[in-house]
């Protein structure tokens, strides 16, 4: 087991963050990563707790984009890679819907649907 990211709180100055991978020396680790955080998100991120995690990892990302010193430039690149991201796994889910290997689950709901 690997610890993909852990943000501990410890009073209102202190949050402390923590991870086990190396993205210096491992820099493909990154794009490895984001398929398989797409398919555990889609999978089992579901109501309360869906909105929760998604709204601390927002959080995050309008923390990340405040600080950045090229907000733009990076704003663009999030851009291309979710777009390109979030097509292939569509393509792959239909692909798996098609074949009976897996179920469309509506955001918010526990019960199988169709994708909007």
């Amino acid at each position: 087991m690997k610890k993909i990211l852990e943000v501990l709180e410890y009073s209102n100055t202190d949050i402390r963050f923590k991870t086990d991978l190396d993205f210096m020396q491992k820099p493909q680790e990154v794009m490895d990563l984001i398929p398989k955080l797409m398919m555990s998100m889609s999978a089992k991120l579901f109501g309360k707790e869906e909105t929760n995690i998604f709204a601390v990892i927002r959080a995050l990302i309008v923390s990340d984009l405040a600080l950045s010193n090229n907000r733009k430039q990076l704003l663009k690149h999030l851009d291309l890679d979710s777009k390109a991201s979030g097509t292939a796994f569509r393509e792959t889910m239909d692909m798996m819907i098609k074949a009976g290997k897996a179920t469309w689950i509506p955001n918010g709901s526990s019960s199988p649907g169709k994708p909007s």
